[in-house]
């Protein structure tokens, strides 16, 4: 009988192969990997220069180096690299001036500048005072130890609305598109303020270098927070405010000349008037509650109210109401709202105000007493009386007398009502 090679297919003999044993292998030329510990001591080691190499290329201090982990290096190095990718070192400087600090402290917020997939680029300095982070460069890598997108220092419930805004602005470049949202901020601000802080976000995209694709194409935006805190300043001093003192029935006594900017009025126009003959009707109930807060002197009163316009629009207005003066006015501090904002602080008011639950209803009052039942038999005998009179009344003098059927038990117990 013929055999044939499994491999090859030709006739062998008995007991033979065209495969040489394995006693007789050819040696391998590279022989398995095996892990030890001096192995993997030199990988760390690696490791851990190369680390320190990117460590030395990066623009701060050597104080401020030696306090960074691994961790914290390699978010500096990603977000150092996306931003030389999208502003290349030999590209042309942009038009104007650079953003220095005394720029930046002028702006009503911080700068931010996102990649097409939401990675952060650019986080401004004066983000620090924002959200109560450290000073720079430390304040990037408070940010980037959440993570390196957008939406690791966002509230999770903006995400969504998030995402669609930026599609939105990806699809049509130029067109602002604005969505708020609550950003983490340190302990210590949390601790301080009772929570994260509210900002939002104002911003499009842009090319930043021709031809336009997703790798030239940046989100610049404004992030602005949502509501003023003491530390940010004399409200007096911001443009988005105006002040108006009220007599206590909410008459207009005085207003700031900013309120032509916002409003459209002349204080001369508005001097005289009451408060409430601007207010929408929509919001006549929450405004009366705050008007009564301020009126008791139980503290600031604070509500989202919309305003008339001269132009006859509506003007969204966060309302801080508290009375002074002696007690003898009411001064309103109003900052004016995009829908945007508007919507959230609205929405945050109704998650955070206390549901009360309605007094019990009072026990219904015991029924009035029925009247004791009356006979049938007397008030056959009232109704009798009563037909007499009108008999004696009624008929003229000369009439011959009559008598009017009684019935039959009431004629015997009373007899006829006699006829003069």
């Amino acid at each position: 009988m013929t055999i044939f090679c499994s491999h090859c297919h030709r006739p062998l003999q008995a007991e033979m192969s065209c495969l040489p044993r394995r006693g007789k292998q050819a040696p391998s030329g590279s022989k398995p990997f095996r892990s030890t510990k001096s192995a993997s001591k030199a990988r760390r080691d690696q490791i851990n220069a190369e680390l320190q190499a990117l460590r030395s290329l990066l623009p701060i201090s050597a104080r401020e180096k030696e306090r960074l982990s691994y961790l914290h290096t390699m978010a500096l190095v990603c977000l150092r690299l996306r931003g030389a990718q999208l502003f290349p070192p030999d590209s042309a400087p942009p038009a104007g001036p650079a953003l220095g600090a005394e720029l930046l402290s002028l702006l009503p917020g911080f700068l931010l500048v996102l990649s097409a997939n939401g990675k952060l680029v650019y986080i401004s300095e004066n983000v620090a005072q924002v959200l109560g982070l450290s000073m720079p460069p430390l304040y990037q890598v408070e940010l980037l130890a959440q993570g390196d997108t957008v939406f690791d220092i966002l509230d999770g419930r903006a995400h969504e609305d998030a995402r669609e805004k930026l599609l939105l602005a990806q699809e049509e470049p130029g067109r602002e598109v604005t969505f708020v949202s609550e950003m983490r901020t340190s302990k210590a601000f949390r601790l301080q303020h009772g929570g994260n802080r509210a900002v939002a976000v104002r911003g499009h995209f842009t090319a930043l270098r021709w031809p336009a694709s997703s790798t030239t194409a940046a989100f610049l935006a404004l992030c602005t927070p949502v509501t003023q805190l003491p530390a940010d300043g004399d409200p007096g001093s911001q443009d988005d405010l105006f002040q108006s003192t009220h007599i206590l029935d909410m008459t207009f006594t005085d207003v700031t000349e900013s309120v032509t900017y916002h409003l459209g009025y002349r204080r001369e126009e508005l001097v005289g008037q009451s408060w409430y003959s601007l207010l929408h009707p929509e919001d006549a109930d929450l405004a009366a509650t705050q008007h009564r807060a301020a009126a008791l002197g139980v503290g600031a009163g604070t509500a989202v109210l919309r305003l008339l316009r001269r132009d006859r629009t509506w003007a969204w207005l966060h309302v801080s109401a508290r009375r002074d003066g002696g007690g003898r006015a009411i001064t309103c501090t109003s900052r004016c709202l995009r829908e945007e904002e508007a919507a959230y602080l609205r929405a945050r008011q109704h998650r955070h105000t206390p549901r009360t639950t309605a007094p019990p209803a009072p026990p219904p009052p015991p029924p009035a007493a029925a009247p004791p039942p009356v006979a049938g038999r007397e008030l056959s005998l009232l109704a009798a009386q009563l037909r007499a009179l009108a008999d004696s009344l009624s008929p003229p003098a000369a009439a011959p007398a009559w008598a009017w059927p009684l019935p039959e038990a009431e004629a015997e117990a009373f007899p006829p009502w006699p006829v003069s």
